[in-house]
């Protein structure tokens, strides 16, 4: 590719800009950057509402409301589950990228996970194949929203706007707030409003849960979260995301472009694969939230405050309630670093991350010793365990999430930008599938065991990816 294509490239990108503060790199953010806050946030809302349920969906008996499913076998779907939703958006962002645009791909996405959910709610009504095509169309459907919305949040943002960063992290807000009530509203409905309770040994417990009531929250909140978008895309957004970038492309220089890259390009795509391999380790340990800290704290935590017992499924609430009240804290942070040219750089910022994921989980060591490892379950740990390693976890993410989101759109051609997010969404495909294995262990291993092995991993990868900072930033060739 030649220089002249290269200019290309970045005339391009700046041809995104659709608020003037932008261009005179003013620090309030576009208009369009809330828009998409607030459509993630309905989205995420749908998929941790069905999230947190999954698990106990799954694993409680016929009886109880579930599917009956061992609790190995529960947490082998949900990781299967969990991991294909994060392989489609290569799929999803290629197709953006090429022929669709993004805001169709989010469009045909948000209206198949709408379906999704509705199937799950079904599922009673209708018989358990319900459920297979409901979370086959979630998978699906993801693949189309994903890598394309996070792929529009980049084009708002010049090629060396320090607020991108901040951006993303902004953004990420957006899905913390959804990913928050989301837990509380489908678990409410799921374990309190529509569930069957009785007193067992002199304790109110659920003896039938109201699943399928919290999978119809779910999808409601899907449909709104579509009619906002699409309704006020037009007026926030412009042009930004109609046609394929290719397309865009093509009719700037009034002929096809050519896809060859440059040397440079390679380089910044690698960078991409290579942090995509490590941040596998980070989210392996991360996704323990929904399948063996989500069972360990429903049989070992004391979920008891006040007289009040917690539901378990309202606990996937507390990471995304840290990140709401961290992300702007983390947000200003990397502004007002940059401002005094003290800016961490990428890979210091995702391997530090990882390290206070690892720091994490020994606090749910701590969990298992104070219970001495007995199997009774009467014998609890203190929910103050647990909280702690939630909030280690959030800070961690904070590093590494929002700035691995944020990394794609800096280094990738911008043909490819979708594509590449979707090549991104890797890593959490397969670290989610490793996590449902590693959770499938639980009771074999121990749980002292899996917790403690999962810390040290991370902590070594995220030490290991500090010590390759100087190399990973030549390779990005400015843009780190």
């Amino acid at each position: 590719m030649s220089g002249n294509q290269n200019s290309l490239t970045e005339e391009v990108n700046d041809s995104y800009i659709q608020d003037d503060a932008v261009a005179k790199g003013k620090q309030k953010h576009p208009k369009g950057l809330y828009l998409l806050f607030f459509t993630e946030l309905w989205e995420r809302f749908s998929y941790y509402g069905m999230r947190g349920l999954l698990t106990l969906y799954l694993s409680k008996t016929v009886i109880e409301g579930g599917l009956g499913f061992s609790e190995a076998n529960a947490t082998l779907i949900y990781g299967w589950f969990t991991g294909l939703v994060y392989l489609t958006p290569i799929a999803g962002g290629w197709l953006a990228d090429k022929y669709l645009g993004h805001r169709r791909a989010i469009l045909i996405g948000g209206v198949t996970m709408a379906l999704g959910q509705f199937s799950l709610f079904s599922t009673p009504y209708i018989g358990v194949e319900m459920t297979y095509l409901g979370l086959a169309l979630l998978i699906l459907g993801n693949g189309f929203f994903k890598p394309n919305i996070s792929s529009i949040v980049g084009n708002l943002y010049a090629q060396g706007d320090p607020r991108r960063d901040s951006a993303f992290t902004i953004f990420y807000m957006g899905i913390n707030v959804g990913a928050f009530f989301a837990p509380l509203i489908c678990g409410y409905l799921a374990e309190d409003l529509f569930a069957t309770k009785a007193i067992v040994n002199g304790v109110e417990r659920v003896t039938h849960y109201g699943f399928q009531f919290g999978f119809l929250a779910a999808g409601i909140g899907m449909v709104i979260g579509q009619i906002v978008f699409n309704t006020l895309g037009q007026k926030y957004l412009g042009d930004i995301g109609l046609k394929p970038v290719k397309v865009e492309n093509d009719a700037l220089t009034g002929k096809p472009t050519k896809t060859k890259l440059t040397k440079e390009e390679v380089d910044r795509v690698s960078v991409i694969f290579i942090i995509t391999v490590f941040v596998i380790f980070f989210w392996a340990g991360f996704e323990q939230a929904g399948s063996s800290l989500t069972l360990y704290t429903d049989k070992y935590i004391d979920r008891e405050v006040f007289g009040f017992l917690i539901p378990t499924s309202w606990f996937q609430s507390v990471n995304p309630l840290f990140i709401v009240a961290f992300a702007p804290l983390t947000a200003n942070l990397w502004i007002y670093l940059s401002k005094r040219g003290k800016d961490l750089s990428i890979p210091t910022k995702m391997g530090v991350g990882m390290i206070l994921l690892g720091i994490g989980f020994f606090f749910m060591v701590g969990a298992v010793m104070q219970r001495g490892g007995v199997e009774d379950e009467a014998v609890k740990a203190s929910i103050m365990w647990l909280i702690a390693t939630y909030f280690f976890h959030t800070i961690g993410e904070l590093c590494l999430s929002p700035i691995g989101l944020s990394m794609v759109t800096r280094l990738a051609p911008v043909t490819l930008v979708s594509m590449l997010m979707g090549v991104w969404f890797l890593a959490p495909f397969v670290a989610q599938i490793a996590g449902g294995y590693i959770a499938s262990y639980v009771e074999e291993l121990g749980a002292f065991t899996i917790f403690s092995t999962i810390g040290v991993f991370v902590i070594v990868a995220g030490l290991i990816l500090v010590a390759l900072t100087r190399k990973l930033m030549y390779m990005m060739h400015g843009r780190g």
